[in-house]
């Protein structure tokens, strides 16, 4: 059987597996991402990784069928990606690099969040379904379109920018990318403190919110559970933007299932509930009734996602 490495580069560490091509993981590891000298060292740090446990499960590179590569940035379907800051890279095809480094032909480079959401569709939230769209919610909101079993990549490598949809045109403060009223200033868990925040500030209503030392949307959610009401209103306004973000994209992909992922998604049912609830009052008839499904794969997404990139 065929074998192939998936690989997720991320700012803090580099996630690799390594993969029969039914999708069996055989062995998964990470190292530290070395960000000096502009991220420079981070390709070869990979390359060494990958042979040193080749040979540990007596394989050469040679009898390795393909490579598929998640990153922290825009990346366009000839393998090059466009400014990674998180990383340091400027424009460069890391196809390229890595097929120089390692001597396998058949590379894929993608942007890490639609290479999770293509993992999702294959092994996770989204399995049975080829027309996904996935959305992150964690420090900020990201995701993916997958269609026909494809990476929607775009133009630019930039599709799948769910985050930075517009769902609140009088949002006076700014947004990370420079804009106002992105889903990302409501919807992340920093955005959802954020709106507790002014919430707690205009309202006077009793609340366990204010008995608590320091906000989180866990806390957040933990309250709703427990049907504090102020906790609930702040879930009912998440609803509300996230089911409107996803009712834009609708009239656009008419996805089969939305897969909720990131540390957000952990209040569960609560959140899919809040979200299917605005979703329908915003889309037309043909589009209602779409299934809202938790992500399942966690930080394993983007390893998956990169060997299916591979045998797409």
């Amino acid at each position: 059987m065929k074998t192939y490495f998936g690989i997720d580069i991320g700012g803090t560490t580099i996630k690799f597996g390594l993969f029969h091509e039914d999708g069996e993981l055989l062995e998964k590891w990470e190292i530290p991402t070395r960000k000096e000298h502009a991220g420079a060292l981070i390709p070869e740090d990979i390359a060494l990784s990958l042979k040193e446990h080749a040979e540990k499960k007596k394989l050469t590179m040679a009898e390795i069928s393909g490579i598929g590569v998640g990153v922290p940035g825009p990346v366009t379907e000839d393998g090059v990606v466009h400014q990674c800051p998180n990383l340091g890279w400027g424009t460069f095809s890391v196809a390229e690099k890595f097929q120089e480094l390692t001597g396998v032909e058949n590379i894929k480079i993608g942007n890490d969040a639609n290479v999770a959401t293509l993992g999702e569709m294959w092994r996770g939230g989204g399995k049975g379904s080829e027309n996904i769209v996935m959305i992150t919610l964690g420090t900020g909101v990201g995701g993916g379109v997958v269609i026909h079993g494809k990476i929607l990549t775009g133009s630019r490598g930039a599709a799948g920018e769910i985050g930075h949809l517009c769902v609140n045109y009088h949002e006076p403060d700014t947004c990370g990318c420079g804009k106002h009223g992105c889903l990302e200033q409501y919807a992340s868990a920093t955005g959802i403190v954020k709106e507790a925040k002014r919430l707690l500030a205009r309202d006077s209503r009793e609340t366990k919110l204010r008995d608590m030392e320091k906000l989180s949307a866990k806390g957040i959610f933990d309250a709703a559970k427990l049907g504090d009401t102020v906790a609930l209103e702040l879930v009912e306004q998440l609803g509300f933007y996230l089911g409107m973000a996803s009712s834009y994209l609708a009239q656009i992909v008419d996805p089969e299932v939305y897969v909720i992922g990131g540390g957000v998604s952990r209040a569960g049912k609560i959140l899919l509930d809040a979200i299917e609830k605005h979703y329908d009052e915003n889309v037309m008839d043909a589009l209602k009734q779409k299934e809202f499904r938790l992500a399942e794969l966690g930080n394993d997404a983007g390893i998956y996602g990169a060997v299916k990139m591979v045998l797409s």
